[in-house]
Formats: C-alpha cells, sequence, structure tokens
C-alpha cells in the first residue's frame, strides 16, 4: 500500500478538481446557496440529485483512494491527519460533501470531539431558537419529539465532550429542557469522555445527563475559591455503583470528602487517576490509589506540602504482608499487648538482612507519571518508587534549587534510566505568572541557568522536553551532556518560547548543535533558540555531524545576521530538513523584526541549497572506493567477574475478581395516555307510596237491656200480660214459656260482655306482638298493630 505521503498530495489534488468540475455544473439557485458542513445541518441527501449523478458518471475514484477506503485503519488516520492540519475542519466538510463514500468517515472525525454544546443545540429547528446564530441563549418553547432528530441522528457520533461554564456559552436554561423533554435517556449514547468545568454546585448533578453506559473517562473541574460541592459525595456513589471507568481526574480547590476513596473504591478498573485538591496525600488515599491493579498514570500535587505530609502517603502501604502464614504478616493478637513487645518491625529488619523479604513492586503496572511541586518533594515522592516508568511529567517551580536539581536528576537517571522513554520538564502556574508579570513591565526579565550536566544515562529516551520561563540558559556542554545521556533521542525542545534581552544574547549558537545532531541519529525535530549572528565562515563542519532524520527546526526567537552562512550549515546539518518555525507575530513579547525577515530569507535560500548538497553527495558517492582490509586479531579475553544471583522465587499473590459483568439498559416506555370524559350521572324516579294503613272504624252498640224485675207477683203478672208492640209467637204458645230462653240469653250475653270479650282482646293483642317480634329476627321492618285485625264478636 503507497505511504501517506504519496497518498495526501494525490487526494487533495483529486478533491479540489471534483470540486471545481461541481462548480461548473448547472445546478441552479439551490445548489449556489448550499451552505458548509462545518455543522451536521447539511447532508448529503441535502444537495441536488443532479451534482450526485454528475460527478459519479464522469469521475472515477484512483485506485489509491479505493484502497484507503477498503481500510478504516489507513481511513481514519488520513482523516485524523487532515483535521490536524491548517483549515482542517474545513477540508473535512468539503471532502464529505465531495463524495458519498466520504461522508460517514468525515462526519465521524468531525462529530467525534466537541468543545461546547453548542453545536448539539445548533441541531434543533431555527424557529426554537431564541437566536438562531447563537443556540447557547436557549429555546423559546419546549421541542417536540420531532425536533430531536437530529440530535438523536448525530449525537450518536460524538464520543467526547467538553462543558465549561466559565466560557459562558450555554445558558443555564437548557438543562431542564433536556431532563424534561428528551426522546431517550441518553442524547450521546455513546459518549466515552466527558470533560466538566463548573463553579455552581446545582450544575454538578447537572453531568448525569451525560453518564451513558460506554462512558469510560470523566474529568471534574470544581473551581471557584470557598465554593463548597455537598453534593459531591453523592455524586461520587451514583458513579461508583453504576460505571466503571477507565481514567478519573479530579481537580478542586475545596478538600475531597472524608469518604472520597471508599466511594471511589468500587471502580477497580481504573487505569488514569488525577487528584490535585487538598486531601489528595491523605494516607488512606494513599492506600487505595497503591492497591488498584490496573493503574498506568497517576497525577499529584505536591505543592505547598511538606515532606513529611508526602512521606505520610505511603504510610498505609503494606507490600510486604502476602499470607497470614507468612512471617511478616506475624503480629501481635492484641491479648497481650500490655505485657509483650510488638516483634513485628524486628522480623521485617531481619527478612531484609538474610534476603528472605519479598521483593515486591509499588504501583507494578504504572507507567506514566505526572508530578507538581517543589523539585525535594518530587525527588521524595520518587524515592518510593519502583515501578518502571516510561513517561515522566514533572513541574516544578523556576527556578529550582541547584542542590534540589541535581539530586532529582541523578534521582531519575538512576531508578528509571533504563525504561523512560519521556521525560518533560515544566512550570508551575505561579512561576508563569510572574514571568508574565516581568514580561508586561519595563524590567527584562533575568534569566537563569538549568544545568543538564547531571544528566547520567537514558538509553532509550525519545523525548525530552523543557518548558521553563526564567531557567532558559544552556551552553555547549549541556547540549553535549544530553546527547551523550539520550542517543535515541527523536525530539527536543530546550525552551523554545525563551526570550533574551539585546545586552544578552543566547548562549548556545548554531556549531553548538553538532553533538546533538551527529550523536542522535533517531534525531527528527529540535526546538531551541540560538545565536546565528557569529555563523562559522569556513562554509560547513565536519561531515559526521549530518543528520538524514532532522525533519523539523523551531528557533523561535534565535538572532541571525549573516543568512548564507545559515543556510549553508543547515544544509550540512540537515540536508532533508523540511520546515523551519520562527516567531513572526509582532505582538509577542521580545519580538525583533530583524530576526524575523533574515530568518525569512534563510527558508528561502535552504531547499536550493539542499538540492545542490544532495547533489554533489549522489555524484560523489559512486566514484568513491570502498577498500575492505581484512586483519585477523586474537580475540582477547573477556574480563570474568563472579556473581551471586540470587534465585528467590518471587511469588506475587493477585486475586482475581470473577463478578459476573453486567450492564445496563434502558428503555423508554412511556405509555400513551388519552383523555376521555363519560357522563355517569344517575336516572332518578321519583314514587310516592301511601303508606297510611287503612283503618276501619266499627261501633258495636254493647248497651245492655235492663230489666227491672219487681216482685215474683209483680214479675208474673207482666209476664202473663203482654207487652204493647210485641209479636206473639206463631205457635200460639203462652208468653211465659218465653221467659226462660229469653233468661239463658241474657245470661249468655253478660257472659261474653263481662267474661270472655274481656279475655279475648289481651289473647289477640298478645298474638299480634309475637308475630311483629318474629318479623324483626327475620330482618323484616315491624308496624303498628292493625285494628282491622281485631275482631269483635258481637
Amino acid at each position: 500500500m503507497p505511504g501517506l505521503s504519496d497518498i495526501l498530495p494525490a487526494l487533495h489534488r483529486r478533491s479540489s478538481s471534483i470540486r471545481e468540475r461541481i462548480r461548473t455544473i448547472s445546478i441552479g439557485s439551490s445548489a449556489s446557496k448550499h451552505q458548509s458542513i462545518s455543522g451536521p445541518s447539511a447532508a448529503p441527501s441535502h444537495r441536488p440529485y443532479s451534482v450526485y449523478q454528475q460527478s459519479s458518471a464522469t469521475f472515477m475514484a484512483p485506485p489509491r483512494i479505493v484502497a484507503i477506503l477498503d481500510s478504516d485503519a489507513v481511513t481514519q488516520r488520513l482523516l485524523e491527519t487532515i483535521l490536524d492540519s491548517p483549515n482542517g475542519r474545513r477540508t473535512l466538510s468539503r471532502l464529505a460533501r465531495t463524495c458519498r463514500a466520504w461522508f460517514d468517515p468525515a462526519l465521524n472525525v468531525l462529530w467525534r470531539e466537541l468543545d461546547s454544546l453548542v453545536p448539539i443545540l445548533g441541531l434543533f429547528p431555527a424557529h426554537l431558537l431564541k437566536k438562531s446564530k447563537r443556540p447557547g441563549l436557549g429555546l423559546t418553547t419546549p421541542p417536540l419529539e420531532k425536533d430531536w432528530e437530529k440530535i438523536l441522528r448525530y449525537g450518536g457520533r460524538v464520543l467526547r465532550i467538553t462543558y465549561d461554564e466559565l466560557s459562558n456559552n450555554v445558558h443555564n436554561s437548557v438543562f431542564p429542557i433536556f431532563e424534561e423533554y428528551r426522546p431517550r435517556t441518553y442524547v450521546l449514547p455513546n459518549l466515552q469522555h466527558l470533560t466538566w468545568r463548573i463553579t455552581s454546585p446545582e450544575n454538578l448533578d447537572r453531568a448525569a445527563l451525560f453518564l451513558a453506559p460506554s462512558l469510560q473517562g470523566l474529568v471534574l473541574h470544581l473551581g471557584g475559591a470557598g465554593t463548597r460541592f455537598p453534593t459531591l459525595p453523592a455524586f461520587l456513589a451514583d458513579i461508583g455503583s453504576r460505571r466503571k471507568l477507565q481514567s478519573f481526574s479530579i481537580y478542586s480547590s475545596a478538600s475531597l470528602p472524608d469518604t472520597f476513596s471508599d466511594l471511589l473504591l468500587p471502580q477497580d478498573e481504573l487505569e488514569r487517576i488525577a487528584v490535585v485538591a487538598p486531601g489528595a496525600l491523605s494516607p488512606i488515599v494513599g492506600k487505595w490509589v497503591a492497591y488498584l491493579p490496573r493503574l498506568k498514570s497517576l497525577q499529584l500535587d505536591l505543592s505547598g506540602r511538606s515532606r513529611t505530609a508526602v512521606e505520610a502517603f505511603f504510610r498505609e502501604w503494606r507490600s510486604g504482608d502476602s499470607t497470614p502464614d507468612s512471617m511478616e504478616s506475624h503480629t501481635d493478637s492484641g491479648i497481650f499487648s500490655g505485657e509483650e513487645v510488638d516483634f513485628t518491625e524486628i522480623r521485617k529488619s531481619l527478612l531484609k538482612l538474610t534476603g528472605d523479604a519479598k521483593k515486591s513492586l509499588t504501583f507494578p503496572a504504572l507507567v506514566q507519571l505526572h508530578l507538581t511541586g517543589q523539585t525535594s518533594n518530587i525527588a521524595t515522592f520518587l524515592t518510593h518508587l519502583s515501578s518502571p516508568l516510561t513517561q515522566l511529567e514533572i513541574v516544578i517551580e523556576d527556578p529550582p534549587d541547584a542542590a534540589d536539581w541535581r539530586d532529582l536528576s541523578a534521582l531519575i537517571c538512576e531508578r528509571f534510566g533504563d525504561s523512560l522513554t519521556s521525560l518533560r520538564i515544566g512550570a508551575t502556574l505561579s512561576s508563569k505568572y510572574s514571568d508574565l508579570v516581568r514580561s508586561t513591565s519595563r524590567a527584562a526579565p533575568a534569566p537563569s541557568r538549568l544545568s543538564l550536566g547531571y544528566l547520567s544515562s537514558l538509553p532509550i529516551l525519545a523525548r525530552f522536553v523543557v518548558d521553563l520561563p526564567e531557567s532558559v540558559i544552556f551552553t555547549a556542554a549541556d547540549v553535549a551532556a544530553l546527547a551523550k545521556a539520550g542517543p535515541k533521542l527523536e525530539e527536543v525542545r530546550l525552551c523554545p518560547l525563551a526570550r533574551f534581552p539585546p545586552a544578552a544574547p543566547p548562549h548556545l549558537s548554531l556549531e553548538d548543535l553538532a553533538p546533538l545532531i551527529s550523536g542522535c541519529q533517531r534525531l527528527n525535530t529540535l526546538a531551541v533558540v540560538i545565536n546565528a549572528k557569529g555563523a562559522s565562515k569556513e562554509g560547513g563542519v565536519e561531515s559526521a555531524a549530518t543528520s538524514r532524520s532532522l525533519m523539523w527546526l523551531h528557533v523561535g526567537h534565535s538572532w541571525v545576521t549573516d543568512t548564507l552562512q545559515v543556510a549553508i550549515l543547515l544544509s550540512q546539518f540537515a540536508p532533508y530538513l523540511d520546515t523551519i518555525k520562527w516567531y513572526t507575530e509582532r505582538n509577542r513579547p521580545g519580538f525583533v523584526e530583524a530576526n524575523a525577515r533574515s530568518w525569512q530569507k534563510v527558508s528561502d535560500i535552504l531547499p536550493h541549497l539542499q538540492n545542490l548538497r544532495l547533489t554533489e553527495r549522489r555524484a560523489v558517492m559512486p566514484e568513491k572506493e570502498i577498500v575492505v582490509e581484512y586483519v585477523q586479531v586474537v580475540a582477547p579475553r573477556p574480563p570474568m567477574s563472579d556473581k551471586a544471583i540470587d534465585a528467590t522465587v518471587l511469588t506475587t499473590d493477585r486475586g482475581v475478581d470473577a463478578t459476573q459483568l453486567t450492564s445496563e439498559m434502558s428503555v423508554q416506555a412511556t405509555p400513551q395516555v388519552k383523555h376521555r370524559e363519560t357522563q355517569a350521572t344517575a336516572s332518578k324516579t321519583s314514587i310516592a307510596i301511601d303508606a297510611v294503613p287503612r283503618t276501619v272504624e266499627t261501633e258495636v252498640d254493647a248497651t245492655m237491656e235492663l230489666v227491672a224485675l219487681p216482685a215474683l207477683a209483680k214479675e208474673a203478672e207482666e209476664l202473663d200480660s203482654p207487652r204493647p208492640g210485641s209479636q206473639l209467637n206463631c205457635g200460639g204458645a203462652p208468653s211465659h214459656l218465653m221467659s226462660l230462653p229469653s233468661l239463658t240469653s241474657l245470661f249468655g250475653f253478660l257472659c261474653r260482655i263481662f267474661i270472655a270479650f274481656p279475655l279475648s282482646i289481651p289473647m289477640r293483642v298478645l298474638h299480634a306482638l309475637l308475630q311483629l317480634s318474629r318479623a324483626r329476627e327475620e330482618g323484616g321492618e315491624g308496624g303498628d298493630v292493625a285494628l282491622d285485625t281485631i275482631h269483635v264478636r258481637p
């Protein structure tokens, strides 16, 4: 497959020709008004189909471009290179509009990393935004479900996003709308890294909107002097219970919670940790960090702390304890603690003397370390580490103490010289601020020297960067010592931002770089400030000081006078040099216009001298005869020495977490609800019932017929004499015969009136009352005894 350097020019020319041809196609006014695809609002479906039809029918993709599209890795690498170039986003947007095959890969690269929420808000329809050109101001009305289509379509492409409250480009009213009206739980479902910079405590909980299940890295910047975040423990507990992060960083001006390590204890898969906050050096945090099995990168702030506080970070470590049966783990049970002496430390000392102690590494997987603070504190911290670091970045107070810098340089070479590949030395914010104050005043900065002669052996070091505002003086001895210590250096930066006053020029000259160029054959990037006014007039240096790999040179505010001599030296040092960079900004402190014009002339002359130099070398090389002489030399006897090898088997206790991996998935199951009203008024009917019992009044004439009976004679006489108006018997019976039945009936009548009738009425009433009580017991309702039920015999 052709190289990337061959593909990029061909692709650029091909894309340019396609764009020029597309512009010549008559596609109407709609195509001429088509906007740039810097945002995702423009898609291929929005362009007229005649453009794609004409381009696909006329142009054929070259084989190299087809080979790129066949490999996802090559396509990704190519698009990333285009993105890093000047106007890279505009170029990618044009490339996405040029060909349908490039549309999805280009948009994935454009949208994979966002530095704000504004591009997401810009996907809402224009009529919902308060100002279409400033989407961060918020929405006028709540969005409907169809208004979220573009956000859901392009939200899956976002992998990294940053929210910065200090930039003030997103109004706080946006977050309630996302919480209430979002169509699904996570608008950015594939988000992998979230950076959350806030100063208000209420904005901390709003980060939960972006804690997608795919999240792997979280960076919290809790700013604001004196601002407390009361919901931070609950937020950390939520993260520890639901997510398995690979990187976690917290930068806070407030103290960490007392339960910080307990809240993050479930995060046992962390590979990168950065804790820059008060309380980060507590023994509990140190113990938690030490027992992370996959930790590869660590960043701590040691500024303003004593050496005792740095030592306390390692106080809770128990690297020697392995099993309960080992001698190192035997401690006093506590039962007789008042009577016996604890021999734990004595046992450990004896084990170290006899060589039976286990040799374990602190941070066994740690390869990257970033420390900030005084030089002495950094040296104290490094003395406790035995892991093979590959990348070390230290941020120190500038200028450092000479003795502390000497000890730190020796310690780095002694402990990490065989594994270190990158070493960066920077300045703290306080040092940079002091330098800024001096640069804005009339007083010239006073540069100091940072000696590189203390670096002894860094055999595999590939990148060495020094970026300090005051310690900017380097000499030829420093360059020679650096070339000797790091023969495999590929990138060297020695304070390229340094400024020198007119009375004190840079100490390094162009010829002083010869040991570095000749000793480091892999060197491809060099950034250093030099004094090229006194360039050699001899026209060159020895042929050994030539580098075929040096391609990029940054001279910053370097001094130069004789442009031709400088170009001749550079053509000798780096005949394949491709880029020379210097500062051309007139408003930059330390800018000298004469030096900028001279370096421009050097850049113009150098390519011609390089071609001449290479032509001469190609012409000389075939004529040169190579004579090889074979001389038999007796091999010297190798030096012999007796060495003892410790054959103690190193054992490591490691636990395996066999917990089943679970994944959380959220499903939006909102039911559809319809409102209906039903008239449920019951119909009523009024019925009147006459419940008045029917009564019958019956009058009984119970008047007794009284008969006065005088004496027997008179009675007999009356009986014999007929009554007036009475009837005689038909039979013509005598009247005295009728007196006896009359007496009998009279007597019976009297018996019924005075005896039977008074007894019959109470018995009837009693019978009615018994029926009434029996009806009430059976659940019925009783009533008054009807008078018509009482029969009175005449």
